[in-house]
């Protein structure tokens, strides 16, 4: 958004800077499959309503990950055992 806007300038494409930024800090992506997808309509007694936050979990329990997040819905679903979570 403030390089949309020329808030600040950067000689990098967005797809360089972010890929520089993923080796730096030594990231590993996780793809989201079709299995995800699926898992995420079908999580047990999950009463969040965004789909964005359904695929994350999905994800975080396919790949045995934990979520760093400040998302009562989803540390409440962490806190009844269904993720690991991490309140920030």
């Amino acid at each position: 958004m403030l390089l949309a806007r020329g808030r600040i300038s950067e000689t990098k494409t967005a797809e360089r800077w972010y890929n520089d930024f993923r080796l730096e800090a030594d990231i590993d992506e996780q793809p989201v499959t079709a299995n995800i997808f699926m898992a995420s309509c079908s999580l047990p007694q999950l009463a969040h309503k965004d789909p964005i936050d359904r695929i994350l979990i999905a994800t975080a329990r396919e790949n045995d990950l934990t979520i760093i997040t400040r998302d009562r819905a989803i540390l409440s679903y962490g806190v009844a055992g269904h993720v690991r979570t991490l309140a920030c």
